[in-house]
């Protein structure tokens, strides 16, 4: 595809509208991010005024999760074959739409009804948004600076809905629900005027009902039981029978794609370590983290007594140390790679929540949470920008969307995965009893769960260092073998660091 927004690798400054471009993007995706954690500290005043069970109020969140993960790979694909522009606003005004209804509402099911609708939404605004950027800006430095200040948008507005909710809250919950709007709609006109048009991808393509039929279902299906399993019991005939249903969807899928001519997903892209190290590292990071604010946020009220605005404060320094990197990163992953800066991010993000393991009944702010906070934002800033770059980089044009939506999907998967796994392991013993000190005893195994992800996904990422260098030492070889002596050595020499700037490997 060609845009006229399209930036020559060699041309340093953007205009005025490429900013313009990014910044809408930029503000879908924050605002998907800020959707997710904003609701969290809200949910006990929806609970009072609207007379919600807990049963019921999990699903003002699940209800979003659902939505989002459960059709990234049908948006992602939408995105591609009916042109990004299109999907994008379409998504974007149902987002604004949605936002505006959920504030408004006076029921339980009408509230998890618009979570689930905004979630659908964000489904599409997600791959569609990251898509653009990578067929916008040419793959190297420019695109890595544009994303790494995309992703850290979203990681921004994660930490941002803490502290966002704690104050509107203060006032009204329904505030939670209408903040979006006004952005949504704002950062709609704007697109209108600035997202470049781009001729639609389907031409002479046709479409894979049967596998978007059951890839969708297949995620749906696994996400629902998996936000369910805590509740109904992992070992629960509905919860066996449920994954047993979606492995057989999936199954049917898979062979569904190997056979379509024109495929929901193209299988061959899995057959790329990088490419599947990304998925897997961001199921792992986000997964974790989604584990850690769960477990942190309940520490901080139930134990430490600390408000709600409180709690969200703590966890500013994260997200002000990932905003203030956002322009940085880019030429980071450009000098090192992404496999050494994801590496050098979960180390961090392990030792993060290593550290906090060391928690007690008293608040040791400056001496174990916000050291965890800073390592936690450090990994953030790290991580999430790079898994975007390396999951795009060496993809065509007209498969961004897939993979910009198998990106998604593995993060909003991994989430609702490990978080199921980190509530059942704090309620396995049962009651945690009245004491302080039990509660405490009872979050320490979660805490323990959470650093063991980061450090299999750290694992993941070393595993992909080590295949990389193996790769490099057999290329030098071959050119020492090869060239002339004098050629032999300035190959050798400048080889190793063309390889480090190729940040798709």
């Amino acid at each position: 595809m060609t845009s006229p927004l399209n930036v020559p690798a060699s041309q340093e400054r953007w205009t005025p509208r490429l900013w313009g471009t990014l910044l809408v993007l930029c503000a879908a995706m924050f605002l998907d991010a800020l959707d997710v954690s904003m609701v969290g500290v809200a949910l006990p005043s929806i609970a009072t005024d609207l007379g919600l069970s807990t049963s019921s109020l999990q699903w003002i969140v699940s209800g979003y999760i659902l939505g989002y993960g459960g059709l990234l790979l049908l948006g992602g694909r939408a995105a591609d074959l009916l042109g990004r522009r299109r999907v994008f606003l379409i998504a974007l005004a149902v987002f604004a739409l949605a936002s505006l209804l959920g504030g408004l509402v006076d029921s339980g099911p009408l509230l998890i009804a618009s979570r689930f609708i905004k979630g659908l939404s964000a489904a599409f605004t997600a791959p569609a948004g990251l898509s653009i950027i990578t067929t916008t800006f040419k793959e190297g430095p420019q695109r890595n600076r544009a994303l790494s200040i995309y992703t850290t948008c979203a990681a921004t507005g994660f930490s941002m809905g803490l502290v966002l909710s704690g104050l509107l809250t203060e006032v009204s919950w329904r505030l939670t629900m209408l903040l979006p709007a006004p952005i949504a709609l704002i950062a709609l006109l704007v697109g209108i005027r600035l997202i470049p048009r781009s001729s639609r991808e389907d031409s002479g393509k046709g479409y894979d009902v049967p596998g978007a039929v059951t890839g969708t279902a297949a995620m749906l299906l696994l996400v629902f039981t998996v936000v369910q399993a805590p509740e109904v019991g992992w070992a629960s005939a509905r919860t066996l029978l449920s994954f047993l249903a979606a492995a057989a969807l999936l199954t049917a899928f898979v062979t569904i794609e190997r056979r379509s001519s024109h495929p929901l997903i193209r299988l061959g892209v899995l057959r790329s370590g990088s490419q599947i190290r990304a998925n897997l590292g961001a199921a792992f990071f986000f997964g974790s983290y989604v584990g850690f604010q769960f477990l942190v946020t309940q520490y901080m009220q139930s134990l430490l007594g600390w408000s709600a605005l409180q709690t969200a404060l703590a966890f500013l320094p994260a997200g002000a140390l990932v905003a203030l990197s956002s322009t940085k990163i880019g030429s980071v992953v450009d000098r090192f790679g992404t496999p050494r800066v994801i590496a050098i991010g979960f180390s961090l993000l392990v030792i993060a929540y290593a550290l906090f393991l060391r928690i007690d009944l008293s608040p040791a702010y400056a001496t174990v949470i916000l050291p965890s906070m800073l390592l936690l934002g450090a990994a953030c800033a790290l991580v999430f920008p790079s898994l975007n770059i390396q999951a795009t980089n060496g993809v065509e044009d007209h498969e961004q969307g897939m993979v910009s939506g198998l990106l998604n999907t593995s993060i909003q998967v991994g989430g609702a995965i490990f978080l199921a796994v980190v509530t059942a392991v704090i309620t396995a013993g049962g009651d945690a009893g009245s004491s302080p000190q039990q509660v405490l005893d009872s979050f320490r195994p979660g805490l323990v769960v959470v650093t063991v992800i980061a450090a299999a996904g750290l694992l993941i990422t070393l595993a992909g260092l080590r295949s990389r260098r193996a790769a490099q030492s057999g290329r030098t070889v071959l050119v020492a073998r090869s060239a002339p002596d004098h050629e032999s050595g300035l190959r050798t020499r400048h080889e190793p660091r063309s390889e480090e700037v190729s940040v798709g490997d």
